[in-house]
């Protein structure tokens, strides 16, 4: 075994792990340990955190030695690997083999192998990154899709192991080329199995869909044979805070959940206080870290002065400009979709957005394409893997995306329509290989993502997107597969039976999301530098295929009101700032949304918050 510790950082989105993963990352670099901070979530903060350009290679941290920084980046991880998967091969078949194995692997689902394929090499050969380090420390994407970067090493290794008992092809490329992949995914399994070195901390805030994922989390892990775990609780307001009745009532609900976490998740912890300002930069997360590790309580005040911020009031868009975002215009149907950093509130919104067009008579839709799933939690009722009719809410229907059990449904239809045309039985077990991989689930969701969008019977359909890096795989999708559809996979297999399915409904739906009279992408964040950066950065790329913002929601804002003390007035301050920020970077309307002094759940919250943001039910 590599004498190199891993720590893992995961969790629910928005609850703070690349700061707590940071923090760490410096304390064990001020500790003397050589220490390198790797990102696997393509909507990486590295670079915010750490306040300097990181990117995909291997870079020393600004001001703290003995550490290093590295973000992985998809586009660049792509070509890396069908580099290197392919070289074994060139020389060896005719030049239109080649070519179908190239087209093959210009497939999706090789960006998302291929970033995992790199992570693994920090995991299973540590001693060919060119310098020991006592410690690499992952900070993760959030964890539904942390779950699918762990299970993929096992996945793809038995695929690469049938593959090369039978076409000797994969989606991933030629199994006779990547072997040597195979034996290090086994070695990465191997070394995330041993306790000894391997150690995955759960950030977690004291709220109850947060504690419901940690728990789930750690239950899909132990299936991998994954066994040590520890919990940083995340985001508590300072007991001094209970003066301000505001804040002594969100103190309250904390108090219930932190007593249930130290019951449900016996796992040695940490607690972290929510703070007045931003954790960035060295400086910042040396005294985090006293705070973390040592327990100095301190720091809670960055010692701003900021009364006048604290009582300002930021203008920012009209109501009626913001419900020309959400409401149909004439017979048209109108898509919403709620997208932006783990955490920041889509659930909350979206359910907050379904739950009021549906009061106002409207046939509304609100579908969850997160793999968490938690517009269940905030609902209070069940949301099955089909259309149903919400229990409360008249008017309003739910259904969530299940990625398994559409990937089965997917494999089934396509084979079938296959056998339908006519296609030989050697063809029929080949294609049925290649939908037997890993990249089918994300193809099936996506397809399933395809039907509901094309369906005619709602005056409105909600998305409660997953967090944004997942996201723009999943719009990036058709526009991705748009040049591959009449490709060849193999060169004796026709692959229209796979594609005809999703080919003729591509072009409609896209229509539809590039049309603001159709679609509204609502970005959430809240008023803080990362969730506006991740933003920004978002709808910059969703600029490229031509989808452009239709709302933006700046959400949780503290009102001037409720900021009685110096660190509410100091976090008001910050707020502010960002705010009017928002307002400069972003030309769509913006919602702001209050934060409230408890958890929104259930139709009463939900049915409270969406009249006092979007206006009485008419």
């Amino acid at each position: 075994m590599s004498e190199t510790r891993f720590l893992f950082f995961s969790g629910k989105g928005g609850a703070g792990k690349t700061s707590m993963a940071c923090t760490t990352a410096v304390r064990m670099a001020s500790q003397g340990l050589e220490t390198l901070i790797v990102t696997t979530d393509p909507a990486s903060n590295l670079a915010d955190v750490f306040e300097q350009s990181i990117g995909h290679r291997v870079v020393p941290v600004e001001g703290m030695q003995r550490l290093w920084a590295m973000e992985i980046e998809p586009d660049a991880a792509t070509q890396d690997y069908k580099d290197r998967a392919l070289a074994p091969v060139r020389g060896l078949f005719p030049k239109e083999i080649l070519q179908v194995m190239e087209e093959q692997m210009n497939s999706p689902c090789t960006a998302e192998v291929a970033a995992f394929d790199r992570f693994t090499d920090f995991i299973a050969t540590p001693e060919a990154l060119g310098r020991q380090y006592n410690v690499i420390i992952f900070d993760t994407a959030p964890t539904g899709h942390t779950l699918r970067l762990l299970e993929l090493p096992a996945e793809w290794s038995r695929t690469i192991e049938e593959a090369a008992l039978s076409s000797g092809q994969t989606c991933i490329g030629p199994a006779a080329a990547i072997q040597e992949q195979k034996a290090k995914y086994d070695r990465a399994i191997e070394t995330m199995r041993d306790p000894s070195v391997t150690t995955f901390t759960f950030v977690l805030n004291p709220e109850a869909t947060s504690i419901k994922e940690a728990r789930r989390s750690i239950d899909e892990l132990r299936k991998l044979g994954i066994s040590r775990f520890e919990i940083i609780v995340n985001g508590i307001v300072p007991s001094t805070e209970s003066r301000n009745p505001f804040m002594a009532e969100r103190i309250e609900m904390q108090q219930g959940y932190l007593a249930q976490i130290a019951s449900v998740l016996p796992f040695p912890a940490k607690r972290m206080y929510l703070l007045d300002a931003e954790i960035k930069g060295v400086p910042r997360l040396l005294e985090v870290g006293r705070m973390l590790f040592d327990g100095d309580t301190g720091h809670h005040l960055s010692g701003a002065s900021a009364d006048a911020e604290a009582v300002a009031v930021v203008q920012l868009s009209p109501r009626e400009s913001v419900l020309d975002r959400i409401l149909p215009q004439g017979t048209s149907r109108r898509t919403i979709f709620y997208a932006g950093k783990g955490g920041v509130g889509k659930s909350v919104l979206s359910c907050v957005t379904a739950v009021w067009l549906a009061r106002r008579g409207l046939r509304t839709l609100l579908l969850t394409t997160d793999p968490a799933a938690h517009i269940g939690d905030v609902l209070e009722e069940t949301v099955e893997a089909r259309v149903s009719p919400s229990v409360n809410v008249p008017n309003m229907f739910t259904a969530r995306i299940d990625a398994k059990a559409a990937a089965e449904a997917y494999k089934a239809r396509i084979l079938a329509d296959a056998r339908k045309r006519g296609r030989p039985e050697e063809a029929i077990r080949a294609m049925a290989e290649e939908l037997d991989s890993p990249c089918t689930e994300e193809m099936a969701a996506f397809d399933e993502f395809i039907a509901y969008a094309s369906m005619p019977d709602w005056d409105v359909v909600v998305f409660d997107t997953a967090p944004t890096g997942h996201t723009l795989r999943l719009l990036e999708l058709p526009v991705d597969w748009s040049a591959q559809l009449n490709v060849k996979i193999f060169a004796s297999v026709d692959t229209a039976a796979a594609d005809d399915v999703a080919k003729q409904r591509f072009g409609e739906v896209i229509a539809m999301m590039r049309d603001p009279a159709k679609a509204t992408f609502a970005f959430v964040m809240y008023p803080e530098s990362t969730p506006i950066t991740e933003a920004y950065r978002a709808i910059k790329e969703l600029e490229t295929i031509g989808i452009h913002p239709g709302l933006i929601v700046a959400n949780q804002v503290l009102q001037p009101e409720v900021c009685v003390t110096p660190y509410t007035r100091s976090r008001r301050a910050m707020q502010v700032k960002y705010l009017s920020e928002m307002r400069e970077r972003f030309s769509a309307p913006i919602l702001q949304v209050p934060l409230m002094p408890r958890e929104i759940r259930g139709v009463r919250d939900l049915t409270r918050i969406g009249e006092q943001v979007l206006g009485p039910v008419q």
